[in-house]
């Protein structure tokens, strides 16, 4: 499916868009505030700016109507690979969203800053990728502080949302996430298993074929072959008519809730209706 409206108007919605959320309740840190990011995409130039707070909440997808989805990539950054796919996204114009873990954070700090200062999105995902639905809380603690205080002194970001490794979550890691650390809990729509190493080719055609309006998109910046997908896979995505968002700028373009109808609008319609 191709989408026939133009992109560009789709993209005007990102104004209410940033780069990073700012969400974390009162009790949290609020993250620092980031300069507004500038996304190329098939749509062209957008501009972002800071959006409402709100309050986190957790994610596989984002419901909205617009021909937008976010890549996304775990568990780097890795001293050759993710050099060479920020290359790619680079050459493409597309922003992304980096799912971090915070010892490699520490291990390659060139790397984060430079993920960052490309415009993209920098994100949790643990300090060590343990199983967090079977580790302490207190350790559960030290794992996403830990994460964040080292993205924050290493680029200057704090991220404002988090994935769990393996996508193992449950509702006492999903409120802490929530309540102690102010994070979205983001998981994906889809995945295309490239952990497994499939080959690019299966990769690419298992994200292309499951693409579509608010979709996020898994992928690890670990494995030689995901690398190897990604010019291919985005330019598919593009001539399908997506265009690309980090996983911040995504959540910003949900569609409101249709209203509910009262009675009296009721009645109203259905005079309406029989005039």
């Amino acid at each position: 499916m191709k989408f026939t409206a133009p992109l560009a108007v789709a993209a005007a919605f990102l104004v209410a868009a940033c780069a990073q959320d700012q969400s974390a309740p009162s009790s949290v840190p609020a993250p620092a505030q980031h300069e507004p990011s500038i996304s190329i995409s098939a749509a062209g130039p957008v501009s972002t700016a800071p959006r409402p707070r709100r309050s986190p909440a957790s994610y596989n997808e984002v419901n909205t109507s617009r021909p937008f989805v976010a890549l996304t990539f775990d568990d780097g950054p890795h001293p050759q690979l993710t050099p060479q796919l920020l290359d790619v996204l680079r050459n493409e114009g597309v922003r992304a969203t980096f799912y971090v873990i915070g010892r490699n954070v520490e291990t390659y700090p060139e790397i984060a800053r430079r993920i960052v200062a490309e415009g993209h999105e920098i994100a949790n995902h643990s300090w060590s990728h343990p199983t967090l639905t079977a580790i302490s809380a207190a350790r559960l603690a030290k794992e996403i502080t830990s994460t964040t205080e080292v993205i924050q002194r290493v680029t200057g970001r704090r991220p404002t949302n988090m994935r769990p490794p393996y996508g193992a979550v449950n509702e006492r890691v999903r409120q802490s996430m929530f309540k102690d650390h102010g994070l979205d809990v983001i998981m994906w729509s889809v995945d295309p298993l490239d952990w497994r190493r499939p080959g690019a080719e299966v990769v690419r055609q298992r994200l292309v074929d499951g693409a579509k309006p608010g979709g996020i998109l898994l992928a690890h910046d670990i494995h030689p072959g995901t690398i190897e997908a990604m010019p291919g896979t985005i330019r598919d995505l593009k001539a399908k008519g997506f265009g690309f968002a980090t996983v911040s700028q995504l959540l910003a373009l949900q569609d409101a809730p249709a209203p509910r109808s009262t009675p009296a609008v009721q009645e109203q319609a259905a005079v309406r209706r029989s005039e």
